[in-house]
């Protein structure tokens, strides 16, 4: 009971990070779009807010969590360990901007949309990979993190097996 309140806790601030990050998102596509177009201002604008939700999760959201790597070397371990929700926000941002004129008009509604595609994935990622209370010591023990909750979240949808009698 006590590790599912955290994890809601964790959930909550890096969800109210997140909404931080939509505006940091929003604002520099908007300041870019008009210098570098808005694909370019799109992709800038995506590691400028990552960045600095990195810092707000590392200082609010995981408190200390993972703290025992370099610093410069947990930003990057953030950044590729949200690629996966990098490829889901940024490709729903594009495609709606893309395909839709209202969204190439107004683009925070394909950030915001973008955001909520990301999250999860993000959130998950960087909570077991990022911000741990423990490094894995092997490549191994990298992989199984990594592949474990992928796994767990495949498991939930089987039937389970008939137990023998």
């Amino acid at each position: 009971m006590l590790v599912e309140r955290k994890v809601l806790s964790q959930f909550l601030r890096f969800g109210t990070v997140g909404v931080l990050g939509l505006f940091w998102d929003t604002a520099t596509v908007y300041l870019l779009r008009p210098i570098v177009g808005l694909a370019t201002a799109i992709f800038c604008a995506y590691f400028l807010a990552a960045s600095i939700n990195w810092a707000l999760n590392r200082l609010w959201t995981f408190q200390g969590a993972g703290s025992h790597k370099h610093i410069m070397l947990q930003w990057l371990h953030f950044l590729a360990a949200n690629s996966l929700g990098f490829v889901l926000n940024r490709g729903t941002v594009y495609t709606l901007c893309f395909t839709i004129p209202l969204c190439a008009r107004y683009p925070v509604l394909a950030l915001m949309a973008g955001s909520v595609a990301g999250m999860l994935a993000n959130f998950s990622l960087s909570r077991r990979l990022v911000f741990r209370e423990k490094s894995p010591e092997t490549p191994a023990e990298l992989i199984h993190m990594t592949i474990e909750p992928l796994d767990a979240f495949l498991q939930r949808g089987k039937p389970s097996s008939p137990e023998k009698h």
